[in-house]
Parts: C-alpha cells; sequence; structure tokens
C-alpha cells in the first residue's frame, strides 16, 4: 500500500524513470532538522556524563546514564512504532523535539539555580530517551515518504553524514567545552537546538500518515510488526548482529569516561581532550558514507556488510590493548567508517524490503532487538567495571562482537535482492 504523502510524486524531483537528480526540498527540510537534533544529541551524551564527574567517580553510576538513556528503547520502542504508522509521521517527530527541548531545559534551569544532581541527570536521561524512541522511528520510517525507493541508499547518506557530523563530530567537543563551561550551559544549549529544529520540520510540505484499511488495535498492530520481522530471515538475523554490536559497544563507552577523563585515569586527558578523541569516530563515519555506496555496487552488499564488521571488533579492543590515544583514535576512525557503511546498507535494505503501512511497526521491532541491547550493556560495562577493572571491560566485549562473524552465511545477496523484490507483508 503506498503512502498519501504527496511529496512522493511531486517534490522528490525524481524523473519517472528514476535518475532523480534531486532529492527534493521536503528531503533538505528533514536534513537540516535531523541534523539540528542530533547535534543536541551529541552534545547532550557527552555533557551529562563529564556533568556526572562532579557528582561522583563510581563506575556504577556513571554506566547508570547511559543505562537510563537506552533503557526506552526496551521498554518503549513498540509502541513508538505503532504510533508512527497510526499518525503523521512530522506530527511524531515535532512533539518529540517539544518534549525533549521542555524537559533539558527545565533540567537546565533548576542546575543554575544549584538544585543538580545525579538522579535528576537520570530522569532528564530517561524521559529524553523515551522522545528520542518516537522520533528516531518516525524519522527512520518518514524517508519513503520523502524520496523514492530507488534513491533510499543516497537520501540515507546524506541523512548520516548529518548525523553524524552533528552528532560525533561537532556535539563531543561543543558537549566538552559546554561541560567546562557549566552544567546550565551545557543543558540549555541542546533545548536551543531542538527548538530550532523544530522550525525546520514546520516548514516540511504534505501529509506523512500511511493510509489503513481499517481500525486495529495498539497490541495487534505491534504483533503485526513483530511477526513480520520474525519471519523476515534476513532482517531478523541482521537485528541481532546490531544488538549484538550494540550490546558490546554500550558496555564499553559507558565506563570509557572512566578511563579516559582525569589525571588518575589511564589515557589522563582533559574533558575538551576527550571530545576532540570522539570526533575521530565521526570523521570515519563521514568518510565511510561517502563509501558504501560505491563499495555497494563494486563488491556487492554481503561482502561490504562482511567488511564493515571489522570496525565495532577494534574500536571495543584496542583500548584493551593500549592507552595510546593515537592508537585509540585510530580505531575509532575505523570504526565510524565501517558502522556508517554498515548503517547505510542495512537500513536502505530495510526500508525497501518493508511494506510502507508497516514500516515504523517493523523499524521500531527491529531497534527493540539491536537497541534494546544498550542499557543491558550498559548495565553490564558498569558492573564488569566495578568488578574486574575497566581494561577488562574492552577485552571481554571484543570476543562477544568476533563471535558475531559465524552469522554472516545467511547474509547473501540473493536472499537480500529476492526481500527487496518481493516486499510484501
Amino acid at each position: 500500500m503506498t503512502s498519501s504523502n504527496p511529496a512522493e510524486t511531486t517534490d522528490t524531483g525524481a524523473s519517472e524513470g528514476g535518475s532523480a537528480a534531486k532529492l527534493g526540498g521536503s528531503f533538505w527540510r528533514l536534513w537540516w532538522a535531523d541534523g539540528l537534533s542530533n547535534l543536541a544529541d551529541g552534545i547532550l551524551k557527552v555533557a551529562l556524563p563529564l556533568i556526572a564527574l562532579e557528582l561522583t567517580r563510581s563506575p556504577t553510576l556513571i554506566a547508570g546514564l547511559a543505562f537510563a538513556f537506552t533503557l526506552p528503547w526496551l521498554l518503549f520502542a513498540l509502541p513508538a512504532g505503532a504510533l508512527a504508522d497510526r499518525i503523521d509521521r512530522r506530527r511524531a517527530m515535532l512533539g518529540a523535539n517539544i518534549a525533549r527541548a521542555a524537559i533539558v531545559g527545565v533540567i537546565a534551569l533548576g542546575s543554575a539555580f544549584g538544585f543538580g544532581s545525579i538522579w535528576i541527570l537520570y530522569i532528564g536521561a530517561f524521559t529524553v530517551g523515551m522522545a528520542e524512541t518516537l522520533y528516531d522511528t518516525s524519522a527512520q520510517s518518514i524517508l519513503p515518504q520523502v524520496v523514492r525507493r530507488e534513491v533510499l541508499p543516497r537520501a540515507n547518506s546524506r541523512l548520516y553524514v548529518a548525523e553524524t557530523v552533528s552528532n560525533q563530530f561537532l556535539g563531543p567537543p561543543l558537549g566538552g567545552l559546554l561541560a567546562a563551561a557549566g552544567a546550565a550551559v551545557a543543558l540549555a544549549t541542546p533545548a536551543g537546538l531542538w527548538l530550532v529544529a523544530i522550525g525546520a520540520l514546520l516548514l516540511m510540505r504534505g501529509s506523512f500518515k500511511v493510509e489503513r484499511t481499517g481500525r486495529t488495535t495498539m497490541r495487534a498492530d505491534i504483533a503485526e510488526g513483530l511477526r513480520f520481522l520474525w519471519r523476515h530471515t534476513v532482517l531478523r538475523v541482521l537485528a541481532i548482529m546490531t544488538g549484538v554490536f550494540n550490546l558490546s559497544s554500550n558496555a564499553a563507552f559507558a565506563v570509557f569516561v572512566l578511563y579516559a577523563v582525569g589525571p588518575e585515569s589511564p589515557m589522563k586527558l582533559t574533558e575538551p581532550q576527550y571530545g576532540i578523541l570522539l570526533t575521530s569516530f565521526a570523521i570515519g563515519s563521514v568518510i565511510g558514507s561517502f563509501m558504501a555506496v560505491p563499495l555497494e555496487r563494486r563488491l556487492g552488499r554481503a561482502r561490504t556488510i562482511a567488511i564493515s564488521m571489522i570496525g565495532p571488533a577494534l574500536t571495543v579492543g584496542v583500548p584493551a590493548l593500549t592507552t595510546n590515544v593515537f592508537a585509540i583514535g585510530g580505531a575509532f576512525f575505523v570504526g565510524g567508517m565501517t558502522v556508517m557503511m554498515w548503517n547505510i546498507i542495512v537500513v536502505s535494505f530495510r526500508q525497501r524490503a518493508t511494506p510502507d503501512r508497516l514500516l515504523g511497526r517493523v523499524n521500531s521491532a527491529y531497534r527493540l532487538v539491536a537497541w534494546g541491547t544498550m542499557p543491558v550493556g550498559a548495565a553490564i560495562g558498569g558492573v564488569l567495571a566495578q568488578w574486574l577493572g575497566v581494561t577488562a571491560v574492552f577485552g571481554i566485549m571484543t570476543a562477544v562482537v568476533l563471535s558475531m562473524f559465524f552469522f554472516l552465511f545467511v547474509v547473501t545477496d540473493a536472499r537480500m535482492n529476492a526481500a527487496e523484490a518481493h516486499p510484501t507483508d
């Protein structure tokens, strides 16, 4: 069933032959909104742990922030997907950004008057994470309504560049600098950016609500999305692989700030230096965003996916071997490049292999498996760091990542092509 959004045929700039010389005005408004929203995310997710360091040095409590940020993907991903298929997806994104700006703005105001505490940071991280589940699910589901399916890899590449530059390249150093300036400034800045992103979303034209053939319950809608994912072999395996990657990386990065920042840490970095180190991942991601489509054409999707699995192993493995900032920065660079290649290929495949009317629910079901492991990983990382030390977390999680190479025999070009040719429900 096709979308009722007129932008699919009037605002893409694509010819009937699918040459798609332009992505269209609606896409670029979405691009700006997504970039600004991700810049806010990038600032907040680096600033919060740094703010928390002023309140505690406990590995468990620090890792708890990552747990609070990501727990909503485990609890609310499925309802968020059902909502994204029921209501106008642009309006869902607007509501999510309004909520995030209001929540963080209130916490910033409280910090300015001396009411900051680790528990308030937890509440903020969890509630912002709730809004993020709806925003991200809707943002990924809206794209096939904005551009034609044949240009989805190109559109995803452009979006991922914006997200990466803002979330990982600009956000981390800004988060470090703003945290050094004070908690209130570090929190007020992302709140303001979300408000600006709302303006970009308001400029998008058209309706972004999918047609429905009848009335159903939320429970029935969620069950339908879960069944589609479970019966789709390639999507199911990719979701499991992504979930394992995210578990291992969140276990490592939930405690990485303790490994990197402060005179007593192994790396002995300052807060701004920590933010700059994280930008090496972003630089690799930007390069990877331009490599994904050419490599897919030259090597095929399955081989490109196999290559992209090397990066996550290096990202969590190198800190287990050395504290050298250049070696770790190089590993982050390769990790960012390959993760971006994975994201562009896998997300574009999921969007083309899923019917429009199910895309929100399938995206959320996929992310329940793929992203629901993030709070579990953060909790595991905190506990392991408390018991065995931070370095041990990196070594254990490297072994977990390497176990995923076993699943590559399922992900083949033939199976992916067949799934895209018949995106039936």
